[in-house]
C-alpha cells in the first residue's frame, strides 16, 4: 500500500470511529416505563421512586445518561383514565414496564402481551390471574408478591402474645380490594389460636380509611381493644 493511500485510510477511520462510538452511546440508552397507583405528591410514592432510581444507579443505570424513565401516576383517576394512561405508556414502547400495586397491573395487563412487565406489591398474582404460578409465571409478566395470606394467622398469634385475654378480634378491610377477604378466608385465620375458635368480625373501610370511626366500630362490637388491618392503605394499632 502506498503512503498516500495509507494516510487516507487512517484519516477516514479517525473520522468514522467517533461517529460509531456516538451511535453506540445512543443505542445504549434504554427506556423504562413505570406505572404506579399513587399520587405523584404522595411521599410514599416518591420514596419508592427514589429507591428505584438508587437501585438502578447501583447497577450502573443512570437516568438521563443510559436510561430514560417514563412515569405514569394513576391513583386518583377513574378506571377509564387509568386504562388510557396505561395505553399511552405502552405506546411509548419501553423495553420493560414496572407496575404496582395490583390496580396498576390490572389496567396494564390488557394493553400489551409483548412488553415485559415486572410487578411489585401485588398481593395475589396467581389468584388474580396475572401469572400461571410463582415458579413459572409464563407470558410477559413476572415480579414480586409481598404477602402470603396465611400470614393472617400469624397476626392473630402475635395479638394473643401481646394480650392473652383477647378472645375476639375485628379485621378492618377494604371491600374494593378483592384480595382483602383472602386473609379472612384462610382456615388458620378462622380457627386460629382464639378460645373458643371464632372468625374475625369484618369491618369494611374503603380507602382513605376513616381509622378512628372504624376502630370505634370494632371496639364497640367486640368489647375488645384490638383489631387487624389487612390492606396496606389502612394503618392503625389500637383503640381506647
Amino acid at each position: 500500500m502506498r503512503r498516500r493511500e495509507f494516510i487516507a485510510l487512517v484519516g477516514g477511520a479517525a473520522v468514522t470511529w467517533p461517529l460509531v462510538a456516538h451511535a453506540q452511546q445512543i443505542e445504549r440508552v434504554r427506556k423504562l416505563g413505570v406505572l404506579i397507583a399513587s399520587l405523584e405528591i404522595d411521599p410514599e410514592g416518591q420514596a419508592r421512586i427514589a429507591a428505584l432510581r438508587q437501585g438502578l444507579q447501583e447497577l450502573g443505570w443512570i437516568e438521563g445518561r443510559n436510561i430514560k424513565i417514563e412515569y405514569r401516576w394513576i391513583a386518583a383517576d377513574s378506571d377509564r383514565i387509568k386504562s388510557a394512561d396505561a395505553a399511552a405508556l405502552v405506546a411509548l414502547k419501553p423495553e420493560v414496564i414496572l407496575a404496582g400495586p395490583t390496580s396498576a397491573l390490572a389496567v396494564l395487563r390488557p394493553e400489551t402481551q409483548t412488553i415485559p412487565i415486572v410487578f411489585v406489591q401485588v398481593t395475589d398474582p396467581v389468584g388474580s390471574g396475572f401469572v400461571s404460578s410463582l415458579d413459572h409465571p409464563g407470558g410477559n409478566i413476572t415480579g414480586f408478591s409481598q404477602f402470603e395470606f396465611t400470614v393472617g394467622a400469624k397476626w392473630v398469634e402475635l395479638l394473643k402474645q401481646i394480650a392473652p385475654s383477647v378472645a375476639r378480634i375485628g379485621m378492618i378491610y377494604d371491600p374494593v380490594n378483592p384480595t382483602s377477604a383472602n386473609y379472612i378466608s384462610v382456615p388458620p385465620m378462622r380457627s386460629s389460636v382464639l378460645s373458643p375458635p371464632s372468625p374475625p368480625n369484618r369491618i369494611a373501610a374503603s380507602f382513605p380509611c376513616p381509622v378512628r370511626s372504624s376502630c370505634r366500630t370494632a371496639s364497640s362490637s367486640l368489647h375488645s381493644r384490638f383489631g387487624l388491618a389487612c390492606h396496606t392503605s389502612i394503618r392503625f394499632a389500637t383503640t381506647s
